[in-house]
């Protein structure tokens, strides 16, 4: 235990989902925190911006897994409908295999069932044993291994525990799991896509990652009215309410250690006194760009070995007319996906064929757009730590992507666009200090699960952790809510709070 603390000033450095649930938690049980921004507005991947009467989220908008923030809210006797109203879609998705062939995933099961059986007869039997199967993994995976803190192999060896590994089939492939359920390549597509974001082939993912069609297919995709940063701005107001100090536009340059405790942290604007440091930041820009080198927990040469999840080339579009044929999520399985796969994991390249994918939650939600308009966000998967990321090589993918789009809907888009924003390697460098550019963290390989990530804590600083997408337990919003809170857990046990420690206020200056 750090027994030389004699304060409760935390500084949280980050704002994504990570940082708010670890601020907020350790709010919550009497420390003092303060939580440091660098950009201007709160969120992380998840901040939100205007234009031309345009509302865009700029980065996730999928909202699966609806029991992990009900739980979390729980956590502090709130509900999620305390700060945003959530509807279910129905369809989930569509999914686009062609200009003339495309697929409506039904919310309902029995819907579900039917159009297996419509594509592959006798599909509807085998998915319900692969979602019974994927059920288990469900509740073994993201109620008891996600919230391991994964610093030792002890945690992990309780006969209950070894036996659920067996049955969470962690060394069997994804690919060859589905495939011992489903043939139509159609089928395979619909079930693998979910895994095209851990960052690595189906060949190389564990088959416990059904867990996540286990989530989409039985518990519903979802949207909150009025964009998916009405979750930030949820936790955001929590976080106030329990005392949590945000501060925005700080950018950290520094973490000073003392006596192998960091003792502040500076930024450009000022300095901020600290007897715990929890980096909700990008974790190798905070190893090795915030800390001198004695302290780092890594070398470069560790993060190069590191597989990341893909970065992502995105476009924010303002139309000025309805698109009809499109839904709120739409995905273009247009071209083939094991090529795809391959340029972003095994032979990384800028896509020569790209799956991409549309979200329209204009559909859902007109406050997101001007009357008669459409809010489009197309989202590109591609490689993390490419070179030429040009403004030449982003319209070359605009104008590839959006006449195949064309192309399905039936009509021009390209010519009602009146606002246009494109988002790539660069901007995720500039605005999060993303490692290589990613967009979505650390991969979920075998190799990379559990005590095999990064560590949660600094091994050569006894109060500086670290939490979110490159360290325990993995990439997502639902993940990222879940680091914060054992990261917060970790702090509590180490450095339990001073009931009567002072309350100073933690800037300098």
């Amino acid at each position: 235990m750090g027994g030389s603390v004699k304060l409760n000033r935390v500084i949280v450095i980050g704002s994504g989902f990570a940082g708010l649930s670890a601020a907020t938690r350790l709010a919550q049980r009497g420390y003092d925190v303060t939580l440091l921004e660098k950009n201007s507005v709160p969120g992380g991947r998840a901040r939100v911006f205007e234009s031309h009467g345009f509302t865009f989220d700029m980065g996730p908008s999928w909202y699966w897994m609806p029991d992990i923030f009900e739980d979390y809210f729980a956590e502090f006797g709130k509900k999620p409908a305390d700060y945003y109203e959530l509807v279910r879609l129905d369809p989930s998705y569509k999914v686009v295999f062609g200009p003339t062939q495309d697929m409506d995933l039904p919310a309902d099961m029995p819907g579900l069932r039917s159009l297996f059986e419509s594509v592959e007869p006798g599909s509807a039997a085998q998915l319900d044993e692969f979602l019974r199967q994927a059920a288990y993994k469900y509740k073994v995976g993201i109620k008891k291994f996600v919230w391991k803190p994964s610093r030792k192999v002890s945690e992990f060896l309780s006969l209950k525990l070894l036996y659920d590994v067996t049955r969470l089939d962690v060394f069997q492939p994804f690919a060859t799991h589905v495939r011992k359920f489903f043939k139509d390549p159609r089928l395979l597509q619909l079930v693998e896509f979910p895994i095209l974001f851990l960052g690595a082939t189906a060949q190389k993912t564990p088959a416990m990652y059904s867990l996540m069609n286990y989530a989409e297919m039985t518990m519903g995709t979802w949207y909150p009215m009025g964009g998916m940063h009405e979750i930030v701005r949820g936790m955001v107001a929590l976080a106030e309410e329990v005392g949590v100090k945000i501060i925005m536009n700080q950018n950290v340059r520094h973490i000073s250690v003392k006596e192998g405790h960091a003792d502040r942290v500076l930024t450009e604007e000022a300095t901020y006194e600290a007897d715990i440091v929890v980096a909700g930041a990008d974790y190798h820009h905070v190893d090795s760009q915030l800390l001198a080198e004695p302290y780092q927990n890594y070398d470069e040469g560790y993060w190069d070995k590191r597989v990341m999840a893909p970065s992502s080339l995105l476009f924010y579009l303002g139309i000025n007319k309805k698109v009809p044929k499109l839904t709120h999520h739409n995905l273009f399985f247009d071209e083939d996906f094991a090529l795809h796969s391959q340029e972003i994991y095994e032979d990384p390249k800028w896509p020569s064929r790209p799956l991409f994918y549309v979200s329209a939650p204009s559909k859902t939600d007109p406050g997101v757009a001007p009357a008669g308009s459409e809010n489009l966000f197309v989202l590109i998967p591609v490689a993390p730590g490419l070179s030429g990321d040009t403004e030449e090589v982003r319209e070359k993918y605009y104008n590839l992507v959006m006449e195949r789009l064309e192309a399905y809907v039936g009509e021009p888009v390209r010519p009602h666009v009146v606002f246009k924003r494109s988002y790539a390697h660069a901007e995720f460098i500039a605005d999060y200090n993303a490692f290589k550019g990613n967009a979505y963290g650390l991969a979920n390989t075998l190799r990379q699960t559990a005590i095999l990530k990064p560590g949660l804590k600094n091994r050569k600083v006894k109060n500086l952790y670290y939490t979110g997408q490159l360290t325990v337990p993995g990439p997502g919003v639902p993940p990222s809510l879940i680091s914060g809170l054992v990261v917060a857990g970790e702090v509590e046990k180490e450095f339990p709070v001073v009931q009567a420690a002072r309350r100073s206020p933690a800037s300098l200056s």
